[in-house]
């Protein structure tokens, strides 16, 4: 979509912002889940304090939104591979943060796990190429600055989570990151953009199978795991999201950032995972990418 070789029935589809494609799919989001919750159960199922709805619209702007359209303009600037392996270093940053604060103890294992993270992303970004023009520096800064909102997003929805059910916090956070775009983003100058019908269609399926259709797999596999294992099972969306670029755009690794890219995994592993002496794991959420 950020190429315009994407081919929608008889033509092909013109490039879209990072920043349309974020807000569309958080509004289209929104207005499909709030009336089948509200349908079901009526307000109570998605009522909050007014305190925790600022909370969620902290979760909403500053994790959401702000990972979300950072995420697309680095896979915009760079590729896939170097977008998702940085973003999905956020539990680094998460557990660097609780150690500092002393909520955790750094452990040797996860000691090296850091390391692991931060030599696996110089490997993945090519640095020992950049000098030779490689390297889109907005690109990679844009990626990192995914990995810390989504990092805030695990670290500030994690005690929100245990008071509430997932549905209720998604669909005021995607309230708030809504919200947020019609300010950045007002309709008028949506308007002024002129999408066929073609393209509208695509960003709602776009929405409906990138947040609600992959939230409502990602809880019911919470319901058959336990948080460890999740964890583990979602990292193989970066995985997976690599070969499909890889076979879907002709995206190519270089040998030493298909290396970067296992010591990123096997980093978050090693990281999320308690220690032997029963230490609590890290806050977690999947991203809303």
């Amino acid at each position: 979509m950020f190429t315009g070789r994407l081919r929608l029935a008889a033509g092909t589809l013109r490039p879209i912002d990072p920043l349309i494609l974020s807000q569309t799919r958080t509004t289209f989001s929104l207005l499909v889940l709030a009336p089948l919750l509200v349908g079901f159960r009526g307000w109570q199922r998605i009522k909050l304090p007014a305190r925790d709805l600022a909370y969620c619209f902290l979760l909403g702007t500053l994790g959401v939104a702000v990972s979300n359209y950072f995420y697309y303009l680095a896979i915009q600037r760079t590729n896939v591979a170097i977008a998702i392996t940085v973003q999905y270093t956020a539990p680094v940053w998460v557990l660097l943060y609780v150690a500092a604060r002393g909520q955790q103890k750094l452990s040797l294992r996860k000691i090296a796990a850091v390391g692991m993270a931060v030599v696996g992303i110089a490997l993945v970004i090519d640095l020992l190429h950049a000098g030779a023009g490689r390297l889109d520096a907005w690109g990679v800064m844009a990626a990192l600055l995914a990995s810390f909102s989504f990092a805030f997003y695990n670290v500030a929805g994690h005690g929100i989570l245990l008071r509430y059910d997932r549905w209720r916090v998604l669909v005021w956070t995607l309230a708030a990151a809504s919200a947020f775009w019609l300010v950045v983003n007002p309709p008028w100058k949506i308007a002024a953009a002129h999408y066929a019908a073609a393209e509208w269609m695509f960003l709602f399926v776009f929405s409906m199978i990138s947040v609600l259709g992959a939230f409502s797999l990602y809880f019911l596999g919470l319901q058959h795991l336990e948080p460890t294992r999740a964890i583990v099972a979602s990292c193989l969306e970066p995985v997976f999201s690599i070969l499909l670029a890889a076979l879907l755009l002709g995206e190519v690794l270089r040998p030493v950032q298909t290396l970067g890219i296992v010591l990123v995994l096997a980093a978050i592993v090693m990281v999320q995972r308690p220690d032997r002496n029963g230490a609590a794991e890290l806050p977690a959420s999947d991203p809303i990418e």
